[in-house]
């Protein structure tokens, strides 16, 4: 089960007043309404931090960065009304429970296309994305190619001519090359079954090349 840092930290220090989480002055908290409510059109976020020098300039930034009283009104009204079901959550906690069903069959969906094409990965255990090897489909190795220029070999081969848009592991200064990260919930669920077949088809033919060119 996921674990979250605040979790962890929590409790393990005493804030400065005596009243925070007791987060200590290393970890900071930075959330937003985009990713779980896509809503990241308002700007929206709210900052914690027990760091007195962390904390101080980003009070001085606020006055520039203020949300509108509208907007404060709005969100507030969102996140206190009920839901429009025969539930007793508010609004939020039936979207997120929600959310986290529609996540988990989503998820489960590319694992198992990752499965059947061999693909290795790592579980992912919450997130919207899962990062997987396709190291074993980088062009060869050759006395003038570097690591990252196979990576961006097979990042354009993807594209280009199987319509995969993943982000390649070399833009998060991954050490090793051939690694993708795969966001799988932007995406209709006709765009996502079409995004399985590409890749399964993309899996086949490489393999068969690699096969091809053993005999």
């Amino acid at each position: 089960p996921f674990t979250s840092m605040l979790q962890l930290a929590a409790g393990t220090t005493k804030s400065d007043d005596g009243n925070g989480l007791g987060l200590g002055p290393y970890v900071h908290w930075v959330y937003a309404l985009s990713k779980d409510f896509a809503l990241s059109g308002l700007r929206v976020g709210v900052a914690y931090s027990e760091n007195p020098y962390i904390r101080t300039p980003l009070q001085k930034l606020n006055d520039l960065c203020q949300i509108s009283s509208q907007t404060q009104i709005w969100v507030e009204t969102l996140l206190t009304q009920p839901a429009a079901v025969e539930t007793n959550q508010v609004w939020p906690e039936y979207v997120r429970d929600e959310n986290h069903v529609r996540l988990r069959a989503r998820c489960q969906a590319l694992l198992t296309c990752l499965d059947e094409c061999q693909i290795p990965y790592v579980p992912p255990t919450a997130g919207l994305f899962c990062w997987m090897d396709l190291s074993a489909y980088l062009p060869a190795a050759t006395s003038t190619s570097t690591a990252s220029e196979r990576e961006r070999a097979l990042y354009l081969e993807l594209m280009n001519d199987h319509g995969l848009l993943f982000t390649p592991g070399d833009s998060m200064h991954n050490e090793q090359p051939g690694f993708f990260r795969m966001v799988f919930t932007a995406a209709s669920e006709d765009e996502f079954a079409l995004g399985l077949q590409r890749l399964r088809h993309f899996c086949q033919t490489k393999q068969k090349q690699q096969q091809q060119g053993k005999e």
